[in-house]
Formats: structure tokens, C-alpha cells, sequence
């Protein structure tokens, strides 16, 4: 089960927060984090995952795997810059945003552009009326444990039977 944790760089300490507790929920649960493997809201989920016992891979936007942070179990050289965010979310069966920095919001266009579910934890918020007529699985919650708790029940939803 692989999901992609998206979320700024430069994070607040209360994203760092929610982050790293929802990496570890997460792996506590056998869930494989993917992100972009750098700083911020990366480095905090796969921080989180990796005290819960968790495996974690990092989608580099350069050709350096030094680049990927000390938590990544597998950087991924893309050398496609911000163009990995799309690898990023393709990689992952639910896409997480936490924060709200322009990546992440490309993240969440991507994600729901690949019909991918999306859950934001105090994220970008969206027209709920524009998402309705575009036909997109997005919801928002306001814990940790609330997202993963969700992100749970959704991959179970979109696992093959």
C-alpha cells in the first residue's frame, strides 16, 4: 500500500507536527510512504514512518540521491525538477496534502487530474461546487489521526480484491 504524502518544503512547525504523527500512523498500519523526499512536511512524514517501523521512498526532483533526506529508505533521481510532483501523486494510491505551499496545490491538481482520492489536513481549501461537477474525490480533515483513519479506509477501497 503506497501513499504519497504531499506538503511544502519550507513547513510551519505545526505542519512538521501533523506530518511526522501521520507518517507514523501510517507505518504503524503497513502503509509505504512516497514524497518528494526533500525538507519540510517531507522530511517530518518520513520521519514519523520511519520511528513507526515504516518503509519510505522519495521522489527527487534533481539527479542527486544525496539530495533526498535522511529518512528515505529509496530516493528516486528524477532529474524533472517540479515535473516529479506528477510522479509523486502517480505513485500513490491516496495522496495526502498537508499545507499549502504552490507544489502542494499542484500536487492535489495533479492527483484528482489522475483520479487519485485526495485528502487535505489544513491545505489548500477548494470550490467545493467546482469539484463536484468535476467528479473528484477530495475531503478534508483536522488530525493526524482522523487522515489516516481515512486514507486507511480508502485504500482498502481501492485495493484489488
Amino acid at each position: 500500500m503506497l501513499v504519497a504524502v504531499c506538503g511544502p518544503n519550507e513547513a510551519t512547525a505545526e505542519e512538521e507536527t501533523m506530518a511526522e504523527q501521520l507518517g507514523e500512523l501510517l507505518a504503524r498500519a503497513g502503509v509505504t510512504i512516497v514524497c518528494g523526499g526533500r525538507g519540510g512536511v517531507m522530511a517530518a512524514v518520513c520521519r514519523g514512518a520511519k520511528r513507526g517501523g515504516g518503509t519510505t521512498i522519495g521522489i527527487l526532483p534533481g539527479t542527486d540521491p544525496q539530495e533526498a533526506n535522511a529518512w528515505v529508505d529509496y530516493p528516486i533521481c528524477t532529474g524533472l525538477g517540479e515535473a516529479r510532483n506528477a510522479v509523486v501523486v502517480a505513485s500513490g494510491q491516496v495522496v495526502i496534502a498537508i499545507g499549502g505551499g504552490l507544489g502542494t496545490l499542484s500536487e492535489i491538481a495533479l492527483a484528482l487530474k489522475l483520479g487519485r482520492p485526495v485528502i487535505t489536513l489544513y491545505s489548500w481549501p477548494l470550490d467545493p461546487t467546482l469539484l463536484a461537477r468535476a467528479k473528484v474525490h477530495i475531503e478534508e480533515t483536522t488530525t493526524p489521526e482522523e487522515t489516516a483513519r481515512r486514507a486507511l479506509e480508502l485504500l482498502r477501497m481501492v485495493q484489488p480484491k
